[in-house]
């Protein structure tokens, strides 16, 4: 038995302690965004710190929970707080709690983030879909020996998020008359934000956002062969030529302004899968 599956097992024992449920729906709420958790029927929740080889939410908003109960008529475990490259953690730590996840049954995961603007068409408080990403991070989750348990050797990356997902995403905003884009996210270490010239290379390259997260979960998923949708919040406008300074609570009061918009797409998008 290799170290990895020995691990997620000794993980699953933990959370067999507390629930016996097979959990349909996979979801990681980022910065400020955990307000998801207030619609759910919650069964149980545990403390990263009581998970074995779980490592701990360094961030500020983000409460290190996972928390298992029924989100509009489905089951879901949900990561209230997730890890993040910056904090020193290594990729596969990061992406852990998603193996973890697909052991709980888990075959479609939902990712929440907050990032940056680069697109000049979007603006402060938008939420966009992603399409797809461009890894900056300088680093994957499968390198090393792989554990064909899980998934092959060289996973397909051709449809990183799911079609059909955003597909029912966009109609749900319609039916809510809720705005939203569609466009690339990349993710790049940080901590730091970015300078002007490294903001027009990003755009330059292709991506219409930027944030520090979601790429190694997204691919581990995928080795997994999970469903992913997406979703970003715009919390600041990354434009060279009219750059500001932004601090984390600027960040925060965006993200917690969007974030019911946010909220009503996820729970919508539950109770149409």
């Amino acid at each position: 038995m290799s170290n990895l599956i020995e691990k997620t097992n000794q993980t699953i024992d933990v959370i067999r302690g507390k629930t016996e449920k097979t959990f349909e729906v996979g979801i990681i709420l980022g910065t400020g965004l955990g307000g998801l958790v207030s619609e759910m029927d919650i069964d149980c929740e545990i403390n990263y710190s009581e998970l074995p080889h779980f490592v701990l939410s360094t961030v500020e908003s983000h409460k290190g929970k996972l928390i298992f109960g029924t989100l509009n008529g489905k089951n879901v475990v949900v990561m209230q707080g997730r890890f993040h490259f910056y904090e020193g953690y290594s990729m596969q730590e990061i992406t852990y709690p998603v193996r973890v996840m697909k052991k709980l049954g888990v075959e479609i995961l939902l990712v929440s983030n907050v990032c940056g603007g680069l697109n000049p068409l979007y603006r402060r408080g938008d939420l966009m879909i992603m399409h797809d990403h461009i890894n900056l991070l300088g680093d994957n989750p499968l390198i090393g020996k792989n554990e064909n348990e899980f998934g092959t050797r060289f996973p397909d990356m051709s449809e990183p998020y799911n079609y059909d997902l955003i597909d029912l995403a966009e109609d749900i905003a319609i039916e809510n008359k809720i705005k939203l884009h569609k466009g690339t996210y990349v993710s790049v270490p940080g901590p730091n934000l970015e300078t002007k010239a490294e903001y027009r290379f990003l755009r330059t390259i292709g991506a219409d956002v930027v944030g520090m997260s979601t790429v190694p979960e997204n691919i581990v998923a995928n080795h997994m062969g999970m469903k992913v949708f997406g979703i970003s919040i715009i919390t600041d406008e990354c434009f060279p030529d009219s750059l500001k300074p932004i601090v984390l609570a600027d960040i925060l009061e965006a993200a917690k302004a969007a974030e019911p918009k946010m909220t009503i797409v996820m729970k919508e998008l539950v109770g149409k899968l």
